[in-house]
C-alpha cells in the first residue's frame, strides 16, 4: 500500500489544525506500533524456525519466547489503549487462554445493581437469570503459625493426678517447622529450582527470619526421614525387565580446595506408557563423586534385563559375564544419540554423507510415531516387518562409508561412533518394550542440571545424597501426575506418625491419592 500524500496544514482552518495535528500524530504512533510488533513477530519467527535455535538451549529458547510474547503482549495493549472507544478488543481470545480446574476453590463475589426498582415504576424486578465470569486470582505464600493447646485436667476431689493429651507427633520434635513446611522448603529447592538463600530471602520479607543453614537442616532431616521410600522405590524399580539410565553432572563445593568439582547424578528410571505397560513410571537418583563405572555396576546390583542408554564407555562393564551383582545386562543403545552425531556434522559443513544418514534415521522414526502407544507384540510385528529392513539397509550403507571415509576425520569419528554400538541399536527390533531411544531419561534428568544452575552447586558430596533422594521422589510424583507438595507432606505426616515399616508401599508416589 502506497504511503499517503502529505498533508499541507496551511490549506486547513486554523481552528481545526490542533485535531488535524493529534489525528497525524496519532497515526504516526500507530505506524511505529505496527513496526515494532512486525519486528518482533519476525523475531519470535526466527527463535521457532531459525537455525541459530538449534544452537539455543532449552531454558535459553524458552527465555526467548517469554520476552518476545510478553513484548508482543504490551504493542498490542497498547494498540487496544489506542484504539477508539466501541471497538472489539483484538486480544479478547488470548485473555481466556488456560483452564481452571473444578478443584479449585471457588469465591463468589454477587454484583447487584445499584437499584432493583423497574424504571417506569412497576415496582420492584426480579432476577430472571445470571452472567458468570471466572478469572484466576493468586494469593501469595501465606506463612501462619499453627498453635497446639494442650488443656491439663485435675480431679478437684483427689490426687491421683493430671490428664493430657498427647503432644501430636512431629518429624523435628521441638522444632519450629511443621510437615507442611519443610514439604514447601523441598518443593521450592527440588522442583521449583529455588536455592536455599532465596528462600530464605522471601521468608525475611514476611518478617521470618531464618538463615539458610537453618533450611538445610531442615532438608537434610526430611532426607533422612525419607531414605526408606526411596530405598523402596529402587526395588520396585530393579525389580523391572527394562530401565533406562543416564547421568547428569552435579557440581559440588571442594572445601579443601575453595572450588567446586564435578559429582554426577546417574539416574534410573522406568517409563513403559509408550507400549501400555502396567508398571507405573518412576525414577530414582543416585549421587556418586565421578563417573567411573563402578558407579553403575553398584546401583545396578539386583538387576537382570534389559537396560536402554547411551554410548558411554563405562557401562561396558554390565554385558560381562564377570559382572558384580547380577547377570550380563542386555545393552538397548540410543538412536537419538547416534542422530546427534550426524546431526553435528551436517550443521558444521552440510555434508551430504550426514544428511543421508539423518534422513535414513528420520524414516524409523517415523515407524515408531506411528506404532507409539501399540501393545510389545504389535511393535515387535511392525518394526520386523518394516524397520528391520531399513536398519539392515543403514548397515550396509555404514559399512560403506566407514571404510570410504577417514576414521580420523569428524566424520569419521561420529560413523565410528555409531559402528561400535549397532548391535545395541538393533535391540529395539528385537523387543516390542525397547523404545528407540533414551529420551525418557533424559526428560527425567533435564530438570537436575536447572537445579544445579540455579542453586550454582552442592555444598558438599553428603548434600549431593541428600538432593539426590528428594529429587528421586519430586520427579516420580510429577512423572505420575502427582503434585509434589501434597505428596510430601502427607508422606512426612505419615512418617512422623509412625507409618509402619510393612506398609511402606502405601508412601510410594504413584500409591498417593490427595485424600489419603
Amino acid at each position: 500500500m502506497s504511503a499517503a500524500p502529505p498533508i499541507d496544514l496551511s490549506a486547513i482552518p486554523e481552528s481545526q489544525r490542533a485535531a488535524v495535528l493529534a489525528v497525524l500524530r496519532e497515526r504516526d504512533a500507530l505506524r511505529e506500533t505496527n513496526r515494532r510488533l512486525e519486528h518482533l513477530i519476525a523475531e519470535l519467527n526466527q527463535v521457532v524456525h531459525g537455525k541459530r535455535s538449534e544452537k539455543l538451549n532449552d531454558d535459553e529458547r524458552q527465555l526467548a519466547f517469554e520476552d518476545l510474547e510478553a513484548a508482543v503482549a504490551e504493542v498490542e495493549a497498547r494498540q487496544e489503549a489506542a484504539a477508539p472507544l466501541g471497538t472489539p478488543p483484538r486480544r479478547a481470545a488470548r485473555r481466556n487462554r488456560g483452564h481452571l480446574p473444578a478443584g479449585l476453590p471457588r469465591i463468589e463475589r454477587v454484583i447487584e445493581p445499584n437499584s432493583l426498582l423497574c424504571p417506569c415504576g412497576c415496582g420492584e424486578m426480579h432476577r430472571i437469570g445470571e452472567d458468570r465470569a471466572e478469572r484466576l486470582d493468586i494469593v501469595p505464600a501465606q506463612l501462619r503459625v499453627i498453635v497446639t493447646i494442650r488443656p491439663k485436667y485435675a480431679c478437684r476431689r483427689c490426687a491421683d493426678g493430671v490428664i493430657q493429651a498427647p503432644a501430636p507427633a512431629h518429624l523435628i520434635e521441638g522444632g519450629l517447622p511443621t510437615e507442611g513446611a519443610l514439604a514447601h522448603v523441598l518443593v521450592s529447592k527440588y522442583a521449583d529450582h529455588l536455592p536455599l538463600y532465596r528462600q530464605s530471602q522471601i521468608l525475611a520479607r514476611a518478617g521470618v527470619v531464618l538463615h539458610r543453614s537453618t533450611l538445610a537442616d531442615w532438608i537434610g532431616t526430611a532426607a533422612f526421614h525419607l531414605g526408606p521410600v526411596v530405598d523402596r522405590l529402587t526395588e520396585h524399580l530393579k525389580r523391572s525387565d527394562k530401565l533406562f539410565m543416564d547421568e547428569t553432572t552435579a557440581p559440588v563445593l571442594d572445601p579443601g580446595r575453595g572450588r567446586t568439582k564435578t559429582g554426577y547424578l546417574w539416574a534410573l528410571a522406568r517409563d513403559d506408557r509408550s507400549w501400555g505397560g502396567g508398571d507405573p513410571p518412576g525414577v530414582v537418583f543416585t549421587y556418586a563423586p565421578d563417573r567411573v563405572g563402578e558407579n553403575a555396576e553398584r546401583i545396578l546390583q539386583g538387576f537382570d534385563g534389559i537396560l536402554q542408554l547411551d554410548g558411554y564407555p563405562g557401562y561396558n562393564r554390565l554385558t560381562r559375564p564377570s559382572r558384580t551383582g547380577g547377570a550380563p545386562i542386555i545393552v538397548a543403545h540410543c538412536w537419538a544419540h547416534a542422530r546427534r552425531k550426524l546431526k553435528e556434522i551436517f550443521d558444521r559443513d552440510g555434508s551430504e554423507i550426514a544428511a543421508e544418514g539423518l534422513r535414513r534415521i528420520a524414516e524409523l522414526y517415523q515407524i515408531e510415531a506411528e506404532i507409539r502407544g501399540m501393545g510389545p507384540g504389535q511393535r515387535l510385528s511392525a518394526r520386523q516387518a518394516r524397520s528391520a529392513p531399513l536398519v539392515a539397509a543403514f548397515g550396509e550403507w555404514l559399512q560403506a562409508q566407514c571404510r570410504r571415509i577417514s576414521a580420523k576425520s569428524r566424520l569419521g569419528e561420529k560413523l565410528a561412533y555409531i559402528h561400535r554400538h549397532w548391535d545395541g541399536l538393533q535391540t529395539f527390533l528385537r523387543d516390542g518394550r525397547v523404545e528407540i531411544d533414551s529420551n525418557s531419561v533424559e526428560n527425567l534428568i533435564r530438570p537436575i542440571a536447572l537445579t544445579s544452575k540455579n542453586a550454582l552447586f552442592a555444598g558438599h558430596d553428603e548434600g549431593g545424597r541428600s538432593w539426590a533422594r528428594i529429587a528421586s521422589l519430586v520427579a516420580t510424583a510429577k512423572v505420575n501426575g502427582v503434585e509434589p507438595f501434597a505428596y510430601l507432606k502427607a508422606t512426612l505426616e505419615a512418617v512422623a506418625a509412625g507409618h509402619p515399616q510393612a506398609q511402606i508401599d502405601d508412601l510410594l508416589p504413584w500409591n498417593f491419592k490427595p485424600s489419603s
